[in-house]
């Protein structure tokens, strides 16, 4: 069993969420309230991460970090370039360690309970390094083989996303179709798979009623929600997506938001580009001009269904509607 989750009065940790919505003040919230936040650095620059890490010392908090990734392939620049073209927009050179061995070493010396991988899992050495440091390793995954592979090499706990989470799919290999499993079936795989491990159930749950009967199936501990904390005080959710996600819409899972498999709002680009290639990290270069003018044809507000469920508030507040009892 994970000693973090162990500890806590709630069943419900807010998930995190890259590029903004988790702030040090959404982290903070969450331990004040029973449960764990985690910082979202894996798109974040490493003197943000840095800064992140400093502003959370003297409570118990996690960091979660994207895994390198294997350059574009020729084929794949060309598809970006292409795509560029189109925008008037450069490509950049891109960074496709996403600064993650500086970040883990910042998490390490910050004092991190857990260090929570995404697009990937540990190799035995970091692994090492997080426990020799007294944290614990948790990993995203949304296949029972990510999950074999990752508790193979011997993590504390597994991320189970399922499909109706907002955001990126945390599947490992970027040119891969996500699982579409519902979350109660995609569970249920994994446990029998890795019946040892602890699993943290993740991707639309909404109520309390929800969330208990994640929690009812066989090897879950937790359960993880974004999407539920989008619009709360304490999130760095922007007031322009902060309006889009009241203002309702259908969301689809598409690489046409960042060139990887994410959920979000459906926009023009999207419809118009229901096929495009893994070109991550590249497309949010592409688009970022036209996204910092809040044109709502390319808007990138990644959010997981059911849209109608998200409510405002505190972390608080909102851990209250999503747990049924405090232990």
């Amino acid at each position: 069993m994970s000693q973090v989750i162990q500890s806590l009065r709630r069943t419900v940790i807010p998930a995190p969420m890259a590029g903004g919505p988790t702030t040090v003040d959404l982290v903070r919230a969450a331990h004040q309230a029973g449960s764990f936040g985690t910082l979202g650095l894996g798109s974040a620059s490493v003197d943000s991460a840095r800064s992140q890490i400093d502003a959370c010392a003297g409570i118990p908090f996690g960091v979660n970090l994207f895994c390198p990734q294997d350059p574009l392939t020729p084929e794949q620049l060309a598809a970006a370039a292409e795509l560029a073209a189109a925008e008037g927009a450069t490509l950049p050179d891109p960074d496709y360690s996403f600064g993650f061995h500086d970040k883990l070493e910042l998490a390490l010396q910050g004092g991190a309970r857990v260090v929570w991988s995404m697009f990937g899992t540990f190799d035995s050495e970091q692994l090492a390094r997080i426990h020799a440091a007294g944290a614990e390793a948790w990993t995203t995954v949304t296949t029972p083989d990510e999950a074999r592979a990752a508790a193979t090499l011997g993590v504390d706990a597994l991320c189970v996303q399922g499909p109706a989470a907002g955001g990126h799919r945390g599947t490992w290999d970027r040119t891969a179709l996500p699982d579409e499993r519902e979350l109660a079936e995609l569970v249920t795989v994994v446990h029998e798979a890795c019946p040892h491990i602890p699993l943290i159930a993740a991707g639309g749950l909404r109520t309390a009623a929800e969330v208990s009967r994640a929690l009812r199936r066989p090897g879950v501990v937790a359960a993880s929600c974004g999407s539920a904390f989008l619009l709360s005080k304490e999130a760095g959710t922007s007031a322009y997506n902060r309006d889009l996600i009241r203002g309702g819409g259908v969301t689809v899972c598409t690489r046409a938001f960042s060139g990887r498999y994410a959920r979000g709002l459906e926009t023009d680009y999207t419809r118009a580009h229901p096929d495009l290639p893994p070109v991550y990290p590249m497309l949010n270069s592409v688009l970022k001009e036209r996204r910092a003018q809040h044109d709502d044809a390319v808007a990138y507000c990644l959010v997981g269904e059911p849209l109608a469920k998200i409510r405002g508030g505190s972390v608080a507040d909102i851990l209250d509607s999503l747990c049924l009892n405090k232990h």
